[in-house]
C-alpha cells in the first residue's frame, strides 16, 4: 500500500536537476569572464571545462597537433618592472605561459590571447638577447619545453603530385604555413636562446638530447622554405655549440638521405640540410676520418639517384667539393659513383651530371683520373652520340676546359681510340648543325694533338667498319638461305612457318 502510495507522488527528474545545476554554473563561468576588462583575461584552468570542448583537436593547415585548452590567459609585468634577482622566475612564468597553443589557420580566434603571447615572446627575445645572467638548469628546462610544445608537430602527408618525385622542384609554388608569424617568434627565440653566451653548453646538453635534435631534424621536412631556412641556422648554431651531439648529428642526417635515397624518394629539406653540411665538411680536419669518407661514398653520392636531384645538386656539388679539395685521392670514388648512377634516360639529369663531372675533373690529378678514365670516356663517347642534342653538345664543351684537354693529352693513347668512333658516327649521321660543328671542331683538336694516333684509329675505325658490314651481309644472306630452304619443305602438324608481309 505505502508502495502505491509514494509512486503517485510527483518526482523531480535527476536529469532536470543536472541541467539544472550545469546551466548555473555556465552563467557563473560566463560572469567571471564579463568582469575581466581591458588587456587582462582571466585564465581558466583546464580541468574546469567540460569534457565535450576538451576533446576538440584544432589542426593546421600545413601541420598538425593539438590546441590548448584555455578560455583565456592574462599578460605577466615586463622584466624591467621586476629585480634581477626576479628575473629568472619571471622568465620561466613567461616561458610557462608561451606553451599554450592557438590555432592559427583562422585568424579571427582567440586573438587577444594570441597578442598576448606574441608580445611575451618579443619580451622573451629581448631578455635573451640582453644575457644579464647565465641561464639557470630550470630556466634552460622551461625553454626547451616552450621549443617543444611550440614547434614540434606532425606534418600532414605530402599531396604534391607523384610525377614530382616529393619536395619542391622548380616549377612548384612553394606552400606556405599560416602560423608562421607566430612560429618565426619561436624560431628567433630558439636561434637567440642556443647562441647566447648566458647558455652553459654543459648544462645544455642534457636538455638540447639526441631527441630534441631528433624531432628538430624532422622538421626539415616542412613545406614552408622559410621554416627551413630558420631551422638551417639554428642547426648550425646547435652542432657549433654541443661538440659532443656532432658525431650523433652527422649520422642522424645521414639517416635521412638513406631513407629519402632508398625509401621514400620525398623530403623538402634535403638542400637546406647539404648547405648546413656544406660549411660542416669544410671544417673537417686533415687526414680525414673513415667516418667523414663513408659519409662522402654512402651518403652524399648515392643523392644523384633520385629523378628530383635538380633541387639540391648546387648544394650537393659543393659538399662533394670540399671533400675532393681536401683529400684529391676521392676523386676517382666520386667519378666512379656518377657513372653508377649516371641517367641513361633522363636527358635533363646527364646534362646536370656532365656540368657536375666537369667540376670534379678540375680538381682531378693524374694519378685519380687513370684510375676511371676508361669507364669514364665510354660513357661521354656514349654522350656524344645523343640524339638529345643538348646531351651531346654538354658533352664536346667539355674540350673547352684546359684541364680536361690537358689530362686527355697526357693519356690520349688509350682516350682518342675510344672516342674516335663516336666523333666518326656524329659527324655522318647526327641531326643537329651545332652539334656537327662542335664535333669537327673536336676531331680538329684530336689531330693536332696526335696526328699519327689521329690516323691510326681512323684506319682502325674504317677497318672495323668494313668488317662490321661484311658480317652483317652475311648474315642477311644466311637468313635469305634459310628462308629459301624453308619455303621448299612441307608443311607438317606443330612447323612454324614464315609469312612474309
Amino acid at each position: 500500500m505505502w508502495k502505491q502510495f509514494l509512486n503517485k507522488l510527483p518526482r523531480k527528474s535527476s536529469s532536470s536537476s543536472k541541467s539544472d545545476t550545469a546551466s548555473g554554473s555556465g552563467h557563473n563561468h560566463l560572469g567571471l569572464n564579463s568582469t575581466t576588462s581591458g588587456n587582462s583575461i582571466q585564465r581558466t584552468s583546464s580541468s574546469n571545462v567540460g569534457p565535450a570542448r576538451s576533446a576538440t583537436v584544432k589542426r593546421m593547415s600545413s601541420a598538425v597537433f593539438p590546441s590548448s585548452v584555455v578560455a583565456g590567459i592574462e599578460p605577466l609585468v615586463s622584466f624591467k618592472d621586476v629585480s634581477n634577482a626576479e628575473k629568472q622566475n619571471l622568465c620561466i612564468s613567461k616561458l610557462n605561459l608561451c606553451c599554450v597553443i592557438f590555432d592559427f589557420s583562422d585568424s579571427n580566434k582567440n586573438s587577444a590571447e594570441k597578442d598576448i603571447k606574441r608580445q611575451t615572446l618579443l619580451d622573451l627575445i629581448d631578455y635573451v638577447n640582453a644575457g644579464s645572467a647565465r641561464f639557470t638548469e630550470p630556466v634552460i628546462a622551461a625553454s626547451c619545453k616552450m621549443f617543444a610544445d611550440n614547434l614540434f608537430r606532425v606534418f600532414p602527408p605530402n599531396y604534391r603530385s607523384n610525377s614530382s618525385g616529393g619536395g619542391e622542384t622548380e616549377e612548384e609554388e612553394p606552400m606556405f604555413d599560416p602560423a608562421w608569424p607566430h612560429l618565426q617568434l619561436v624560431y628567433d627565440l630558439l636561434l637567440k636562446f642556443i647562441a647566447s653566451s648566458s647558455l652553459d653548453a654543459k648544462i645544455g646538453k642534457k636538455y638540447f638530447d639526441h631527441t630534441f635534435i631528433l624531432r628538430l631534424l624532422d622538421l626539415f621536412d616542412s613545406e614552408d622554405p622559410r621554416e627551413r631556412d630558420c631551422l638551417k641556422t639554428i642547426l648550425h648554431k646547435i652542432y657549433g655549440k654541443f661538440m659532443v651531439h656532432r658525431p650523433f648529428i652527422r649520422r642522424a642526417v645521414s639517416n635521412i638521405f638513406y631513407r629519402f635515397v632508398f625509401e621514400t624518394d620525398r623530403h623538402n629539406g634535403i638542400a637546406e640540410l647539404l648547405e648546413v653540411f656544406g660549411s660542416v665538411i669544410s671544417g673537417f680536419a686533415l687526414p680525414l676520418k673513415e667516418e667523414h669518407k663513408i659519409f662522402l661514398c654512402r651518403a652524399l653520392v648515392p643523392l644523384h639517384r633520385p629523378k628530383t636531384v635538380g633541387v639540391y645538386l648546387q648544394q650537393l656539388t659543393y659538399c662533394v667539393m670540399q671533400f675532393i679539395e681536401k683529400e684529391p685521392k676521392l676523386a676517382s670514388a666520386v667519378i666512379r659513383g656518377l657513372l653508377k648512377y649516371w641517367p641513361v634516360t633522363n636527358s635533363q639529369k646527364e646534362v646536370m651530371f656532365l656540368s657536375e663531372l666537369e667540376e670534379v675533373l678540375e680538381a682531378t690529378n693524374v694519378v685519380e683520373f687513370q684510375k676511371c678514365m676508361v669507364p669514364l670516356f665510354k660513357r661521354i663517347a656514349c654522350c656524344i652520340n645523343s640524339s638529345h642534342f643538348q646531351v651531346a653538345e654538354r658533352a664536346l664543351f667539355l674540350w673547352n676546359n684546359d684541364h680536361v684537354i690537358s689530362l686527355v693529352a697526357q693519356n690520349r693513347q688509350v682516350i682518342m681510340p675510344i672516342l674516335f668512333p663516336a666523333l666518326e658516327r656524329n659527324s655522318q649521321n647526327h641531326w643537329n648543325q651545332a652539334v656537327l660543328n662542335l664535333t669537327q671542331n673536336m676531331r680538329k683538336m684530336l689531330s693536332e694533338m696526335d696526328e699519327e694516333l689521329f690516323l691510326s684509329c681512323q684506319t682502325k675505325y674504317q677497318e672495323e667498319e668494313e668488317k662490321r658490314m661484311a658480317l652483317e651481309e652475311k648474315r642477311k644472306i644466311t637468313w635469305e638461305r634459310l628462308e629459301s630452304a624453308a619455303a621448299f619443305q612441307p608443311v607438317t602438324g606443330n612447323t612454324p612457318v614464315l609469312v612474309r608481309p
